[in-house]
């Protein structure tokens, strides 16, 4: 072999040996960028699916905002008529139980008249501070009869409900606050106002039996509805102390 077959051959050699050296590099860099790529959307799916998981978390939660139990019913033999006392227990902002109320109808079947104001479900996606949920007021409650329609009021008209009441003393910008929620609330135009998808007053009821809790739950994105369960059996046939 001659010496310029012979640095033919190496140089043939060593461009050979180059190419196998950028193929792999070739390679590399498309296995780098493209685990690059999959990571950048592994991550950014990761991210959104968490996000949608909390947006879905925040339409479909609820709060308990009161609790309603039977303690009573009593048999008039001259009315000839089954009297139903309710024990209600509202619940304040912090879910701290407030003073309990009691309520004597001539049945059972017995509904709790409401404000609610829901807001848009941007809001409620975004878990807004002040519109991230519902709002809600109870007003009254009551047993319709027709012309003996039984009714008690929760609240009154333009008053701080003491579910959300601040302080004990008087406080002009809070009951200003509570008054525009009423104006809101028995206004046709309050979707015109503050993100507010629509406000409207709502009763939900049910029959009013003994040994069952009836829960009510506000909806983050929507309005009031009862909850039952049976009252454990460990308390069933007791009368507990007040505290």
């Amino acid at each position: 072999m001659t010496c310029k077959e012979r640095v033919d051959k190496y140089t043939y050699l060593l461009s050979v040996k180059n190419m196998r050296k950028i193929k792999y590099i070739t390679v590399l860099i498309l296995i780098i960028a493209l685990g690059f790529v999959f990571y950048h959307f592994g991550i950014k799916y990761f991210i959104e699916n968490q996000i949608l998981k909390q947006v879905i978390s925040r339409l479909n939660a609820d709060s308990r905002v009161a609790q309603v139990m039977v303690t009573n019913v009593k048999h008039d033999l001259f009315a000839n008529k089954d009297f139903t006392t309710i024990k209600f227990v509202e619940f304040d902002v912090n879910g701290r139980a407030l003073t309990p109320k009691y309520f004597t109808f001539s049945g059972n079947l017995i509904q709790f008249q409401s404000l609610v104001i829901r807001f848009n479900d941007s809001y409620v996606e975004a878990g807004d501070s002040l519109r991230g949920k519902s709002i809600y007021l109870f007003w009254k409650v009551f047993m319709l009869d027709g012309k003996n329609t039984e009714v008690f009021d929760l609240a009154g008209v333009n008053e701080v409900p003491r579910g959300y009441k601040i302080s004990n003393s008087r406080n002009s910008f809070e009951e200003k606050i509570w008054k525009n929620f009423w104006k809101y609330a028995l206004s046709s135009k309050a979707g015109l106002n503050n993100g507010i998808k629509n406000a409207q007053i709502e009763a939900p009821g049910t029959k009013f039996i003994p040994g069952i809790i009836y829960t009510i739950k506000i909806e983050h994105d929507g309005g009031l509805r009862i909850d039952t369960s049976e009252i454990p059996e460990i308390l069933k046939g007791e009368k507990l102390p007040s505290r």
